[in-house]
């Protein structure tokens, strides 16, 4: 799988059945349309889909001053910068659109990205820009910053994202058959659909069969139980930006709840196809939302954008139909341990080689290495680790060792997310001896996220359930031999299989109890695990051959496409499922399966 930045040969867009709508997307290290988890999983499942020749066209915005850069100082007070980049280097794509809103016309452009496959298909990428000469100043500076602003501004570009799209693909001459809403800040392409329907008439004139068509084509994931991450919207902001009879047809489609315009609850209204992200958090939103039906489809990972390149290397000598096929992540055990965790042993020192230069701060290959990075958030405990420092300390000594590695974003207006950052920092300082160390490296990124879970030894998540929606970081750490150390929530409910693939770290009814699992744990069963080099290796071996091979983008695109995009459906009403002996074998199967 490739990118590029550069004008690919023409192709028809019309055969494109499936647009993908995500406010943020991980395309590139070297492009600032990201900010975490929601746009690393979008870019995997575009470069998934470029793989498999899947009929996708995607659209984002382009972000000129990307998210932010994270700058910590010696106490770990966060500050921001800008990250400035020029889309113009991209090719520009499609005539220019003009979008109604705020009681004014906004004109906006593209520019195109294209991520190419392994085989050479490719799944364009339009990028909308408000920079365009003619708009009002305040309009042109819309497109700069990834979840930056106010929430008018954050309306502003939900709308361009939504409304904008439609606008877009109608230009470029594209009719998709499905439309995947990748959370509800892409929900106003569902009344960029009802317009498109109406062909000119006012939105007032639309029927239940008009929201019914436009339902037809909608699928709808949720990503997170937090309620921050349910965008809403004052009605007298929702009508100063979209028009009242923009506002009227949100209304009418059951898009306001609680007197405000809330995002979520357009989508799940106007789609047929409603899901989460992994197995528990599917049903944490059936809960949350019991008027609807809430299916579960659980996250991956793109394994050549994550797996390390010495790993590339070996299994590209024993197993190269991996990247065609992710499923042979199971012949892993036909590969010596011994040489997976060679590789591993590379990872590690390339990780430690790395931060030396960034950070002029020296790390042992030989200690037992804990890794911690994700976005900042309270909820995801970034201090569960440091709860009982004396019996860290000990614990460090027992072993022989350990350093524990830390790297996370707060948003910029969260500050209790910084006052973690600090409160580690604060640990740091006081803890770090010859037995421990403990270092938060800044700007977590794209990067250092990949250097992360190649390298350190265990992958360590501690949210509060059940807040997690997936995590997705665990599962790029194992297809690189890390197991995990985790909390049983999001994806680690699927994933863990206790000595095998990691370790649970037990539900406990206090913080404390959740802490002191964790350090026996850590104690008791994965220091001497780590210990025992060759069952270690094998360790290593379950994490590519059992999680690399399910928790990944491939397998995650082939259900999109088998049960949301164009689901096939069982009819067990048809099928003879009466058991009777065979007289072959002596034993009893479906009559079916002997049809066949």
């Amino acid at each position: 799988m490739s990118n590029s930045e550069s004008p690919s040969a023409d192709f028809d867009l019309s055969t494109r059945t499936i647009a993908y709508f995500s406010m943020e997307i991980a395309l590139s290290p070297q492009l600032p349309t990201y900010s975490g988890g929601l746009g690393m999983l979008a870019g995997d499942t575009l470069r998934s889909a470029a793989d498999g020749s899947a009929p996708v066209i995607a659209l984002s915005l382009v972000y000129r001053r990307g998210y932010f850069r994270q700058q910590l100082s010696d106490a770990g007070q966060q500050t921001e910068a800008d990250v400035p980049w020029s889309p113009e280097r991209l090719p520009e794509a499609g005539p220019i659109v003009t979008l109604d809103m705020q009681d004014r016309q906004i004109k906006l452009r593209a520019w195109r990205y294209d991520v190419i496959g392994v085989t050479g298909h490719i799944v364009p990428v339009f990028l909308l820009d408000s920079d365009v000469d003619g708009n009002d100043p305040w309009d042109r500076r819309l497109t700069d910053h990834l979840y930056g602003g106010d929430t008018y501004y954050r309306l502003c570009q939900e709308a361009i994202l939504g409304l904008g799209g439609i606008l877009l693909l109608q230009a470029l001459g594209v009719k998709p058959e499905v439309y995947h809403m990748n959370e509800g800040h892409a929900s106003l392409l569902t009344i960029g659909l009802l317009e498109e329907r109406l062909r000119g008439r006012v939105l007032s004139e639309a029927t239940d069969a008009d929201r019914q068509s436009v339902r037809q084509q909608c699928v709808f994931t949720t990503h997170t139980p937090v309620p921050a991450g349910h965008d809403q919207f004052g009605l007298d902001q929702m009508n100063q930006v979209l028009g009242h009879d923009r506002g009227a047809a949100i209304e009418a489609a059951g898009g306001l709840h609680n007197g405000l315009l809330n995002m979520t609850y357009l989508a799940l209204c106007l789609s047929r196809y409603v899901n989460g992200v992994a197995m528990q958090h599917g049903k944490v939103s059936q809960y949350m939302f019991p008027e609807y039906k809430v299916h579960s489809i659980t996250n991956g990972v793109h394994a050549a954008t994550w797996m390390s390149p010495n790993f590339q290397e070996l299994l590209d000598a024993e197993i190269p139909e991996w990247r065609t096929d992710n499923r042979y992540f199971r012949s892993i055990y036909g590969v010596d341990p011994a040489r997976i965790s060679a590789c591993h042993l590379k990872n590690k020192q390339r990780l430690f080689a790395w931060l030396a230069r960034r950070t002029a701060h020296y790390f042992n290959p030989a200690v037992l290495t804990l890794g911690f990075a994700r976005r900042v958030a309270t909820y995801k405990r970034a201090g569960l680790l440091l709860h009982d420092p004396e019996r860290l300390v000990a614990l460090a000594e027992k072993i022989g060792g350990l350093q524990i590695l830390y790297a996370g974003k707060a948003h910029p207006a969260d500050n209790a997310a910084k006052a973690l950052i600090r409160d580690v920092f604060a640990a740091a300082a006081k803890l770090n001896s010859d037995s421990l160390k403990i270092y938060y490296i800044e700007n977590y990124d794209w990067e250092l996220g990949a250097m992360l879970t190649q390298g350190v030894d265990v992958w360590v998540n501690t949210p509060r359930r059940p807040y997690e929606a997936s995590g997705t970081s665990g599962m790029k750490a194992a297809l690189n031999g890390v197991p995990s150390l985790s909390i049983l929530d999001g994806w680690w409910i699927e994933g863990c299989a206790e000595n095998t693939t990691g370790w649970a770290i037990e539900n406990g009814e206090t913080e404390e109890a959740e802490a002191n699992s964790l350090y026996n744990k850590l104690e008791k069963v994965v220091a001497p695990l780590w210990a025992s080099p060759n069952a270690w290796a094998r360790l290593q071996q379950h994490c590519i051959g059992i999680n690399g091979a399910f928790f990944n983008t491939q397998r995650m695109l082939s259900q999109y496409l088998t049960n949301a995009y164009f689901p096939i459906t069982a009819n067990t009403e048809q099928l003879d499922l009466t058991v009777s002996p065979s007289e072959d074998v002596g034993l009893h199967e479906p009559a079916f399966i002997r049809a066949h």
